[in-house]
């Protein structure tokens, strides 16, 4: 349910993407902005722990090496490539951030459920 709630956006973003075409059929995009939420993204997945599990290591992983790829290629024609990569670094960075955050919500659910049993143990032994 979670993971289903999570990755509809990424989704949406990635179709987005698809879909970003002018009238001429060229991908029209700022580099530098799409850049900058690439890297924003890339920092908030790191921030959070995405290195510690590994699925959210792999999409953490794979936007850096889509985000350097992209600063690599400096043609004016390489601008809708870059813009792509930027995209994918951008939804990979996102989706890293997502599996990072419902698996410390998983672990914290189970240290609670941890306490509660314990609680409940202790209650059942003072009767």
């Amino acid at each position: 349910m979670m993971i289903s709630r999570l990755l509809i956006p990424v989704v949406a973003i990635a179709l987005q993407a698809g879909c970003g075409t002018t009238q001429s059929g060229a991908v029209v995009a700022v580099p530098s902005l799409g850049a900058e939420d690439s890297a924003g993204a890339i920092r908030a997945a790191e921030e959070v722990g995405a290195a510690h599990s590994p699925e959210a290591a792999l999409h953490l992983e794979l936007a850096k090496e889509q985000f350097e790829h992209s600063r690599h290629l400096t043609k004016p024609d390489d601008r809708p490539q870059s813009t792509r990569l930027l995209l994918r670094a951008r939804a990979d960075a996102d989706l890293s951030l997502a599996l990072t955050r419902e698996n410390n919500q998983t672990v914290e659910t189970q240290l609670a459920l941890g306490k509660l049993k314990t609680l409940n143990e202790s209650l059942q032994q003072n009767k």
